[in-house]
């Protein structure tokens, strides 16, 4: 007992000194968590000890009442009784013993959600600490996005996602909360490693479609405008060394043009000057494309 008080003093002093870290921000919330778990699982050490303290005391009383039985057995005739008796101790506190034991096997999840993964499966004794499942609130989930850390730089919160599921399915919206200040290496389906950063994001309304750990298809709105002019991406080239230019066909021709691009996407790119609506303009130009050169439509 006085170890198991010893050990839930100690506890308590780690979780305090984790809740002054955690308020000034010096530690995360899992090691704050983890703190206050410890605190709670050495009180109920604490109760053990001391029930199972009353047990041994209970157990000595029937040694004694015992010995005193074995004593009086050839002076009291009415020995057999004082021998039940004892027993009858003795079984009380053996079934004291088992109703801890049973109501210290009942474990209550300390939230309201749906199990999403049982990682104990099988009856067994396990350690203090040892995860049995993972519980969680299919009404507030939250979106992981990985992204390119450079696309990371043009991400703000706030910004608008839009997930698509499925061609019958309105696309649905959620928006960004945070993008996470660290960047991870991950290797991409080419085998070129990559850094990348995870980008945080809540639905505007519950999702019922997604579950845990489920794979989307996410596009994040960096920008937008109205009656953009644009062009394809693998039209443009760059020319000059530092400006950008693309060839238009006029009356059966090409003609070298430099253009004033904006926003870009990987397949598109905003027009701001050079280009009228409806130019037509070269796809995928080479170097054998000079000003002037007869171009056959098919």
């Amino acid at each position: 007992m006085a170890e198991a008080r010893a050990a839930l003093q100690q506890a308590q002093r780690d979780r305090q000194r984790a809740q002054d870290l955690f308020t000034v921000g010096a530690i995360s919330r899992q090691v704050r968590e983890s703190a206050e778990l410890n605190e709670t699982t050495k009180a109920r050490d604490l109760n053990a000890a001391i029930l199972a303290a009353n047990a041994e005391a209970s157990a000595v009383d029937v040694a004694r009442a015992q010995l005193a039985v074995l004593q009086k057995q050839q002076t009291d005739p009415d020995y057999l009784l004082r021998v039940y008796e004892a027993r009858i101790v003795s079984t009380e506190a053996e079934l004291s013993q088992l109703r801890d034991e049973v109501n210290r096997t009942e474990v209550r999840s300390p939230v309201a959600g749906r199990v999403l993964r049982v990682l104990q499966k099988s009856a067994r004794f396990v350690s203090s600490g040892t995860l049995l499942l993972e519980i969680g609130d299919a009404l507030k989930q939250e979106l992981m996005i990985d992204v390119l850390s450079n696309d990371a730089l043009k991400i703000r919160p706030g910004d608008r996602i839009v997930i698509d599921v499925d061609h019958n399915t309105p696309p649905i919206r959620a928006k960004v909360r945070q993008v996470e200040p660290s960047a991870f290496t991950k290797v991409s389906a080419l085998g070129v490693e990559e850094q990348r950063v995870n980008v945080i994001g809540d639905f505007i309304n519950p999702s019922p479609e997604f579950g845990d750990a489920y794979r989307v298809a996410a596009r994040i709105i960096v920008w937008e405008g109205k009656n953009v002019l644009k062009a394809p991406l693998s039209a443009l080239f760059r020319c000059q060394q530092t400006a950008w230019c693309t060839f238009v066909v006029i009356n059966g021709k090409t003609q070298q043009r430099p253009v004033q691009i904006g926003q870009r996407s990987d397949f598109e790119a905003e027009i701001r000057q050079g280009l009228q609506p409806r130019d037509t303009v070269i796809l995928h130009p080479t170097e054998q494309i000079k000003n002037g050169d007869r171009v056959t439509s098919r």
